[in-house]
């Protein structure tokens, strides 16, 4: 794959991690460390309405930083070609303790410790559960995506269905096989 730029800075990507709603992730490399790249993508996306999706990106971070949820630390922000730069944080998913038969109670219990800080804030954020990396027993949420609380699509309501192998996690699993 061709190198991909950020501000004028070049980075090798080593591997696509994900597709999002709004856009694809790739662990890239300057040569020396290791970072994550989301492009953002202006796909149709069913159920979900965008705006400006850099500007909801960059919104989100800052919100999401000011309630104190851990996750990745912005590094850059390119507008003109719609990419994000951000740490990388190496570990495995929760969709990949919960597939591979290793949850722990502790990752619900600080799950439960980041909704104590989001509910307060009137804040859900996307509890998929490829979206949580686990690093050094630490949970950390990797995407920004943040909305307005809705209960229907809090963690105990939504959430808490992809977070073990429930109906429905088995059924999304075998789609993305």
């Amino acid at each position: 794959m061709e190198p991909m730029t950020v501000n004028g800075r070049s980075f090798t990507p080593l591997k696509l991690l994900g597709k999002g709603k709004g856009g694809y992730s790739w662990l890239v490399t300057d040569g020396q460390r290791e970072y994550v790249l989301k492009q953002i993508h202006h796909e149709p996306c069913d159920y979900y309405q965008f705006g400006d999706k850099m500007a909801s990106e960059l919104n989100d971070y800052q919100h999401l930083l000011a309630i104190g949820i851990p996750m990745p630390r912005l590094l850059e922000a390119d507008r003109v070609q719609e990419r994000i730069l951000k740490e990388y944080i190496p570990g495995n998913t929760i969709y990949d303790y919960v597939k591979q038969d290793r949850m722990e109670p502790d990752f619900l219990r600080q799950m439960e410790q980041m909704c104590r800080l989001l509910y307060p804030a009137n804040t859900n954020i996307d509890y998929f559960p490829t979206n949580f990396v686990v690093n050094a027993g630490k949970l950390w949420y990797v995407d920004y995506e943040c909305n307005h609380y809705m209960e229907q699509w809090d963690f105990e309501n939504w959430g808490i269905r992809y977070w073990s192998k429930t109906p429905e996690f088995l059924e999304y699993d075998l789609a993305h096989r």
